[in-house]
């Protein structure tokens, strides 16, 4: 269903020029340097082919024939473009394993001129014939004549007679011919394409994904077998899924403008190693705004993409749909329930292949109802209320879910230590309405358990996995009816840490950081000490603060009859979000407070 999806996208790409889809048979490729002949061949000079882009050098982005390079020990050298390698025998002397890998280049650079000379005669295109003159005469130890190749030698190279403004392979003879011998199907193997159901040439092998995290940067392929513990019936490679060329250039192509192309900041969002592609079958501002919304959450309406009005307008209708739910929908989109939308998380393996985590499908109107439970699902109230100079976002993005999973490294998320199982069935349960993954919910528990720290991201993960996972109804803010003993405790354990921090003032180790992971699994064994403990602090309160805590502590306390010995996990998360809860309940008071003087 995902390359019959893909097949079906290549049209609507093909036809809008923003996507810069290429035709079959070619690609764009990252091109670095340009080598310039005159017209018999001799060089005139090797160019940077790159462009100034705020300040830093990028390279051109070059239509060129062949599909991407495929990988492999064996030599593969493309038509009239390649790596300096193959193109003219060049590997960098400053490598140190370069006595291998120079004497490989200079085989690849052989494979490299035969190739193009078995092909001139065929082609008999002067230009052509100019660059098979220079292979003829072209030495790879003249390479180090041209320190530019140090500078641009990672990309790939064209070739370029002197006067022309036009690459060799955009002549229109050689253009021509390339494409009646791409279209030819002699010597191909006919067979029914799974895709099309029609009979065709089928691709041995299908052209390179690119810009799947993890991958090379050459790319990776979806489909192929490259053992023969996994031919069957004789059929060796990509025969095994036949798919015809035709049908597997365009959803390799539609996918790499998903991910690849001037419009993949709207398609491609890379999240815990997991590589998100989501499209809709008709453009609508959904499509615009949905990954970015993924990836940056309410706080998208901050950043730069925003500054552009016409977006802002998109962002602003979007989170209006899931505020209020489908009476706005049809601001944000004419067609919900008929328009479908597709998504698609890729991860790699190994560099050379790709991996289909998840895929769903469905329409906008699905997808907004289950972004919307998602929310409702995870919203609790915003760490010490809304008044904070930088509030927490609204809508939380999965990002940020995912970061609650991992220690931090100089004041940052480790993103690396990230479990990398968790992004697809976490991004499965935003999208399609499924529990959220267990993993998640455990790996919250234990960085809470190790860093004492229940912030407003880990509250919503909590939050979110017991409404939904354990059918338990949670409060947005503050349940003072709520009787459950893990949740009490939470709140109790609160009230006994603000206290000590009222009556001792700013303290370097609080009872939190000393008591928090063993009080929140074995508070029978804990929290009579720290009981105790409490009557020493509450007697430094004066006055009306001092009554008002004990009356609090006796209210939490009241339900009780003894203290359990020890809490489940799902009771532990229980717990933190009776913390959270409490301790937020402090500090929007005191906000309350400091407002009311103010006026």
């Amino acid at each position: 269903m995902i390359l019959q999806a893909l097949h079906e996208l290549y049209e609507r790409l093909e036809a809008d020029p923003a996507y810069d889809v290429a035709p079959r048979g070619k690609s764009h490729q990252k091109v670095t340097f340009v080598v310039v002949l005159d017209p018999n061949g001799n060089l005139v000079g090797i160019q940077d082919a790159r462009q100034e882009v705020e300040g830093r050098k990028i390279p051109k982005r070059v239509l060129v024939l062949g599909d991407t390079k495929p990988s492999g020990s064996g030599m593969n050298p493309c038509f009239l473009w390649d790596a300096p390698g193959y193109l003219l025998g060049w590997h960098s002397a400053n490598d140190p394993t370069a006595r291998g890998k120079r004497e490989r280049a200079k085989k690849t650079f052989q494979a490299f001129r035969m190739k193009h000379l078995e092909l001139e005669e065929e082609i008999g295109v002067p230009e052509f014939s100019a660059v098979c003159r220079f292979l003829e005469r072209w030495e790879p130890s003249n390479c180090s004549r041209y320190p530019i190749l140090e500078e641009v030698g990672s990309g790939f190279g064209v070739f370029q007679i002197r006067g022309e403004t036009r690459y060799v392979h955009e002549h229109p003879r050689i253009a021509e011919w390339w494409e009646k011998r791409h279209s030819s199907t002699e010597d191909k193997a006919l067979g029914q394409c799974l895709i099309t159901g029609k009979t065709a040439g089928i691709a041995r092998l299908h052209p390179k994904i690119k810009r799947v995290d993890g991958s090379q940067p050459s790319g990776a392929t979806i489909a192929g077998f490259n053992d023969s513990a996994y031919w069957s019936f004789g059929l060796e490679q990509s025969y095994n899924a036949p798919v015809s060329e035709e049908a597997a250039h365009r959803y390799v192509t539609a996918l790499n403008a998903l991910l690849d192309s001037p419009r993949s900041d709207k398609h491609r969002l890379v999240v815990g190693g997991t590589t998100v592609a989501f499209w809709t079958d008709r453009p609508c501002p959904t499509e615009d705004v949905f990954l970015p919304f993924a990836g940056q959450g309410s706080s998208l309406l901050e950043g730069s993409l925003a500054q552009d009005e016409g977006v802002r307008a998109k962002v602003e209708a979007f989170l209006k749909a899931l505020r209020r739910g489908r009476e706005a929908y049809a601001e944000l989109d004419s067609e919900p329930e008929t328009r479908r939308y597709f998504i698609v998380g890729l991860a790699a393996p190994t560099p050379a292949r790709v991996a289909v985590r998840f895929f769903h499908r469905g329409t906008l109107g699905e997808l907004l109802d289950n972004l919307r439970r998602h929310h409702r699902d995870i919203g609790i109230e915003r760490q010490f209320g809304e008044g904070t100079k930088n509030p927490e976002p609204e809508f939380p993005p999965v990002q940020l879910l995912l970061e609650q999973t991992c220690p931090r490294k100089n004041n940052l998320p480790d993103r690396e230590k990230i479990p990398p199982l968790l992004a697809g069935p976490l991004l499965e349960a935003v999208v399609a309405g499924k529990r959220y993954p267990d993993g998640l919910f455990g790996a919250v528990m234990r960085r809470i358990a190790a860093e004492r720290s229940v912030n407003y991201p880990r509250a919503c993960v909590i939050k979110g996995y017991l409404v939904r996972n354990m059918g338990k109804e949670i409060s947005v803010s503050l349940d003072t009816a709520r009787t459950e003993p893990a949740y009490r405790l939470g709140r109790l354990f609160a009230a006994l840490e603000k206290t000590q921090r009222d009556a001792l003032g700013s303290l370097n180790t609080t009872i939190r950081d000393s008591f928090y992971a063993s009080a929140s699994a074995t508070p029978a064994a804990v929290f009579p000490r720290l009981l105790r403990t409490y009557q020493h602090h509450l007697a430094k309160l004066e006055g009306g603060h001092k009554v008002n805590r004990e009356r609090l502590v006796q209210e939490i306390l009241a339900p009780l009859s003894e203290m359990p010995a020890h809490l489940s996990l799902a009771e532990q998360g229980l717990f933190a979000l009776g913390y959270y809860h409490q301790m937020n309940a402090f500090f929007t008071k005191k906000e309350d407070q400091e407002t009311a003087a103010r006026n």
